[in-house]
């Protein structure tokens, strides 16, 4: 792919992959936003044309080499371009997530020094109007959207296609310093700062060079033999690294097409629409749609449910082997044909992936059942191991080698070793450049040879060259009596039934495991509709004797299925109580992108978690909260503590004797 669109040692940077699509397909759609429920679309050739307009009103702004600018928006074609401009300028974008808070926009804003922001709209404007006192590098805002903004004070404040007008109108002053400064721009210079999710701490500004981005991209592009001719949905958030990569890096190398939803409310409905041949998503999204689709079933009549049944039980079977080229008997392949006819075709236009040729989920591991119910559809839907600091890509499933149970070989350009400790490290020409103001970091994670440290705890497999990940290094541990103790290996199995949305579980150097439990609010909502069962919180909800029955099942299904696995089976949970409250960003339980901070959980949750083992049957607790609009308060409960049934096994040790 790279050979075949040309000059690919002068592609240093992405202004460079922009002028190269412009040139060789700029009458080919490169961009696609619904707005006001129609498709508007710009092509290679119009892109580069905004581009540039955004570039000279930077620089006539008084952007320099080197400065650092802020995004701060959903996704939006203009957003992407501003990520472009700010490059070829000469500055580094940085962008934030949308759904900060303004205090954790005031840490990263004033760590990197933003002289800039671009914000989409009045809530991103009043965000960062709430911190500018604390960001002393501040200079100018930049808006998308001018809705609720006519009388804000514009000393400061620049409408986004007043910049660009700008810029337009100091062509003939500043093409000369634009392109100057284009034709500067390196490999090995910054291509953006990402911020990592913080799980642990503060959040690190992870510089990516042009190297790290364009590499990453154009091995992992061969590896999947994608084409100018994919199409995407842009819906993550434009400060993780995996949209970067797949919406940036990706789509310039290749010069796909993006598509971004009109808005996140309308996602699941433009996905329909655009029918991405290329598809990417967390385990959660594929979470969401099995729950949201096991509510239609149980509203589904008899003979249709009766079908979703047979069908799915058939597809386990029959649907990998057809997509890992094996052999499948005549009458095994004629009935799937006709459960493609019936159940898994509509299963997959509905969900939007009736045109998906490589779909793939990473982020953090995906559940078995989960992942074996997609690919039962006939979807390739693949695993990944990646990093912020990787430029995503460690290692990737080859076609014809996916696995639950693995996350691929080592991706096109990467080196894998595991140390004694069992942490698995890698080099690659993606690994990041530094920590930005960290050099501890680091030095800590990158060693002088370019080894970096993943803080995950994995094995490669002999004769396949798969890695397993067992868990996040700090968090696999040992249970009292010396079996491993791997928390997320249970918990995504509870999170593979519907009504259970997380889980968080305790063990280590303990004599036995104990859970929190999160219910789906829309699973078991939708249940207590069906059964006219009122509620007027999710507190209420979660505290029904009915609930609570329906989860234990769930708890002890997971238990035997735990039980099976040598290494684990020590993990089973004793005791768990469902918690009151939903856990949430906003209140630091969970990163942004939606991973547990198991720390801050045990911290916060204290009292819950000692009730869990010292035989009570009932807490009384109170919890602090964050409202939507910011205001903090407080709920209590009293929480019921259930004992469940757990499978007796023979320990390692005995067994090996």
């Amino acid at each position: 792919m790279a050979q075949s669109q040309g000059g690919a040692s002068a592609l240093l940077s992405l202004p460079a992959l922009l002028n190269r699509n412009a040139t060789q397909f700029g009458t080919k759609p490169a961009f696609r936003e619904k707005e006001f429920g129609i498709w508007q679309t710009w092509t290679w050739a119009d892109v580069e044309r905004e581009v540039e307009a955004l570039a000279l009103g930077l620089i006539q702004m008084g952007v320099g080499k080197g400065d650092f600018v802020a995004i701060i928006g959903r996704n939006r074609p203009h957003l992407y371009w501003a990520v472009v401009a700010i490059e070829r300028a000469g500055a580094i974008p940085v962008p934030l997530y949308q759904d900060s808070g303004a205090e954790e926009m005031a840490y990263v804003l004033d760590h990197c020094g933003a002289k800039v922001v671009v914000a989409s709209d009045q809530e991103q404007v009043d965000k960062v109007f709430e911190i500018q006192g604390k960001l002393h590098q501040f200079e100018h805002l930049i808006y998308l959207d001018p809705r609720g903004l006519r009388k804000y004070d514009h000393s400061h404040l620049h409408r986004f296609s007043d910049v660009q007008e700008k810029g337009r109108a100091a062509r003939d002053d500043l093409i000369r310093e634009l392109e100057a400064r284009t034709a500067a721009l390196t490999y090995d210079d910054p291509c953006v700062m990402l911020y990592t999710s913080g799980t642990t701490g503060k959040p690190k500004g992870v510089v990516l060079s042009n190297r790290n981005i364009i590499e990453s991209s154009k091995a992992s592009s061969e590896f999947d033999k994608l084409t100018k001719d994919e199409e995407i949905l842009a819906y993550l958030p434009m400060a993780w690294v995996g949209d970067f990569i797949f919406s940036v890096g990706q789509a310039y190398w290749n010069g796909f097409c993006v598509n971004c939803p009109e808005s996140p409310e309308t996602m699941y409905e433009n996905l329909h629409e655009i029918a991405p041949t290329y598809f990417f998503a967390p385990p959660r999204y594929f979470e969401e749609r099995i729950t949201i689709l096991t509510i239609r079933m149980e509203d589904a009549g008899r003979l249709k449910h009766w079908l979703f049944k047979r069908f799915m039980e058939l597809g386990r079977k029959v649907g990998p082997q057809l997509l890992d080229g094996k052999t499948v008997s005549a009458w095994d392949r004629f009935l799937y044909g006709l459960g493609n006819i019936l159940v898994y075709s509509p299963i997959r236009n509905r969900a939007g992936m009736s045109r998906v040729r490589v779909g793939y989920t990473a982020g953090e591991a995906i559940g078995p059942e989960i992942f074996d119910f997609w690919r039962s559809l006939g979807i390739n839907l693949k695993q990944l191991y990646g990093q912020t600091e990787a430029s995503v890509f460690i290692t990737q499933q080859p076609d014809n080698e996916v696995r639950a149970d693995t996350v691929g070989v080592p991706s096109p350009g990467v080196e894998l070793r595991i140390d004694e400790t069992g942490e698995v490290f890698y080099r690659s020409p993606g690994v990041f450049v530094e920590y930005y103001k960290n050099p501890e970091s680091t030095a800590s994670t990158k060693d002088a040879e370019g080894w970096v440290a993943t803080g995950d705890a994995g094995f490669i497999e002999d004769g396949t060259g798969h890695l397993r990940i067992i868990d996040r290094a700090k968090d696999v541990g040992k249970m009292a009596d010396g079996a491993m103790f791997a928390p997320k290996y249970v918990e995504n199995k509870l999170k593979f039934y519907p009504n259970i949305l997380e889980a968080v579980l305790f063990g280590n150097e303990r004599t036995e495991c104990v859970a929190f439990i999160n219910i789906d609010l829309t699973a078991v909502g939708n249940w207590a509709e069906r059964n006219n069962i009122a509620y007027s919180s999710y507190q209420e909800l979660a505290g029904h004797p009915q609930v609570m029955e329906t989860v234990q099942a769930h708890v002890e299904e997971v238990n035997k299925s735990v039980a099976e696995d040598d290494m684990l089976s020590g993990c089973q949970i004793h005791r768990f109580v469902i918690l009151h409250k939903e856990l949430d960003a906003d209140d630091g339980e969970l990163t942004r992108t939606r991973k547990v901070r198991r720390r801050i959980i045990e911290e916060k949750y204290a009292d819950i978690v000692v009730a869990l083992y010292d035989g009570s049957k009932e807490i009384a607790t109170k919890t602090e909260v964050t409202y939507e609009d910011g205001r903090k308060g407080s709920i209590s409960a009293v929480l019921e503590i259930r004992d469940a049934a757990v499978v007796p096994v023979v320990p390692q040790k005995v067994a090996a004797e």
